[in-house]
């Protein structure tokens, strides 16, 4: 008698734990927005591009002239490639080729069990890899431009891979578990036990840990020049967690840009297109001709 009680306690502790972690992971899901313009009055073409899990991923490429620059463009959590486009005119009028898209779970692309800053990494990576394989592209002269999660992605990305030219990180957070916390505190969930669960959980189902991912650990990594822009007016990531990834860079090829603005108005950044295009073309002429000496060498990328 006893050990069926016993065993019926076990399964119901095994299914309340299993009810708690599927409203854990719908709660943080991504709301998905899909796109409902397209970049009006540029060259743009519809694009499909495949990443991990046999899934693929939808964009847009904005070519420029041939053997041009170009730059993959990322959105936040919740967002999608045409809310990045204010930045699309300005950027192509630089002179770069531009790829827009939207990771697994947002907008157009194809769903995934969930979302995830590695995740938006990895899709991320294979945009790049797709961008650098375009005739009308240098391969030598990609840059990536992430906001918020995307700017997290970017700087994990440049961390570990050597062949990009240059990041622009638009309102990253310095630590998830920091965002985390403010998320438990707005839900009015207690840290100690439930809190604690969760930020356990979360870590687990991503297959990473926060402090491996954190902008303010992979900046100490980064590959190449990167320009940490933030709105100093932004209420959801303080741009003390600009400042605090700043202050963890490696060398000096880490540039600060605070710009009045909050976390999701890319007004701002258009105001200070300029810095960010003047940033990018001094990066990316250094990475082409760092790329002319090691041809010369033969120790060509």
């Amino acid at each position: 008698m006893l050990w069926a009680v016993a065993i019926g306690l076990l399964l119901l502790a095994i299914l309340t734990m299993s009810v708690i972690n599927r409203m854990i992971l719908t709660s943080l899901a991504a709301p998905r927005v899909r796109e409902t313009g397209v970049p009006d009055g540029l060259p743009w073409r519809t694009v499909h591009i495949p990443t991990v899990r046999g899934k693929t991923l939808f964009g847009w490429f904005i070519p420029a002239s041939e053997g041009a620059p170009a730059l993959a463009v990322l959105h936040g959590w919740g967002g999608n490639a045409e809310m990045m486009l204010p930045l699309a005119r300005p950027l192509h009028a630089a002179g770069y080729a531009l790829l827009f898209f939207d990771t697994r779970s947002h907008g157009r692309s194809d769903g995934d069990s969930f979302a995830s800053l590695p995740r938006f990494a990895e899709d991320l990576e294979h945009a790049v890899d797709w961008l650098q394989g375009q005739a009308e592209v240098d391969s030598s002269r990609v840059g990536v431009i992430g906001h918020s999660v995307g700017a997290g992605a970017a700087l994990l990305l440049v961390s570990h891979r050597h062949d990009l030219a240059a990041a622009v990180s638009v309102a990253a957070f310095a630590h998830p578990a920091d965002i985390m916390r403010r998320w438990l505190k707005l839900k009015r969930i207690p840290y100690w036990p439930l809190g604690a669960y969760i930020l356990h959980y979360v870590q687990r189902v991503i297959g990473c840990r926060f402090d491996d991912i954190a902008p303010c650990h992979t900046i100490r990594t980064a590959n190449c020049p990167i320009l940490l822009a933030h709105g100093t007016e932004d209420h959801l990531v303080p741009v003390s967690e600009a400042q605090e990834i700043y202050a963890n860079r490696r060398d000096d090829r880490v540039r600060l840009l605070l710009m009045p603005g909050s976390h999701d108005e890319y007004g701002e950044l258009e105001q200070h297109i300029g810095m960010v295009i003047r940033f990018l073309d001094d990066a990316l002429r250094w990475s082409s001709s760092e790329q002319r000496v090691l041809q010369e060498r033969g120790e060509a990328r």
